[in-house]
């Protein structure tokens, strides 16, 4: 893990209550960052991290942890944006209240948590802002409200961002998860002929961890990827590139 060079790096993870979010904190961990983790409620981690309840929705909130952070780690380094909730629901009938639930925590909340623990990087000339999106911002995903749209508009964001912050020494990179396994979507996997479905869409044949999301974010923190900026990694076994797979073709294996 030296390689990446994030020995002592002040790391920020928010939504690290969650599957993806707890692998990322272990990571860093292992790799020798100082973390401080930020969830609805305090979350779980590895031990020396400061643990903070910080609702993204809540400016005010954010702004309060930020605060925190500076004054535990006397800065930051890295700001990983991994917080997300989900209100299914088709658009003919979402309720604008679930909508704009969604949107105030998967983007407006990512904004926010740039501006409150951006202001650190930009004082200092440097830092690595690394977003969590999803395949879904380039596939859209029926019935789920705000979710596919939101999730686009983090990608654009960060590349606003990369844009408008680069030439002050701070970057800002997506890594687009596709079908992983974690506590919010495991009731998907209660049924093993679901699971097998699934599996069988993924040129992998396997359903990430929330480990495999680890490497690609943890690269695009660390100074590995110093020239890296506005770009995105889609990490999803292969999926996003299976459609064509999936057109019937007579007298083709």
């Amino acid at each position: 893990m030296t390689w990446l060079g994030l020995e002592g790096a002040r790391v920020v993870v928010t939504g690290a209550g969650g599957g993806i979010g707890q692998a990322l904190a272990t990571a860093f961990a292992e790799a020798g960052a100082r973390l401080a983790l930020l969830d609805r409620t305090e979350a779980p981690g590895p031990e020396g991290a400061l643990h903070l309840a910080c609702d993204m929705a809540r400016p005010d909130e954010v702004a309060a942890a930020a605060r925190a952070v500076t004054a535990r780690l006397g800065g930051v380094d890295v700001l990983v944006n991994t917080a997300a909730i989900l209100r299914p629901g088709a658009l003919e009938t979402v309720a604008v209240e679930d909508w704009r639930a969604m949107l105030e925590v998967n983007l407006t909340g990512y904004l926010v948590a740039a501006q409150e623990f951006g202001r650190a990087m930009l004082a200092a000339g440097q830092g690595a802002i690394v977003h969590v999106a999803s395949i879904a911002a380039s596939h859209p995903q029926p019935a789920s409200g705000a979710y596919s749209p939101g999730k686009a508009a983090v990608a654009m964001l960060s590349r606003q961002l990369a844009a408008e912050w680069g030439p002050r020494g701070v970057r800002s990179n997506v890594v687009s998860p596709g079908l992983v396994r974690t506590p919010l979507s495991e009731a998907f996997y209660a049924d093993p002929e679901v699971r097998a479905r699934r599996e069988a869409m993924v040129p992998l044949r396997r359903i990430a961890a929330p480990q495999d999301m680890a490497g690609a974010v943890l690269f695009l923190a660390s100074p590995r990827a110093a020239y890296v900026t506005g770009q995105e990694i889609v990490v999803d076994g292969g999926l996003s590139q299976s459609l064509m797979g999936l057109v019937p073709r007579p007298g083709y294996a």
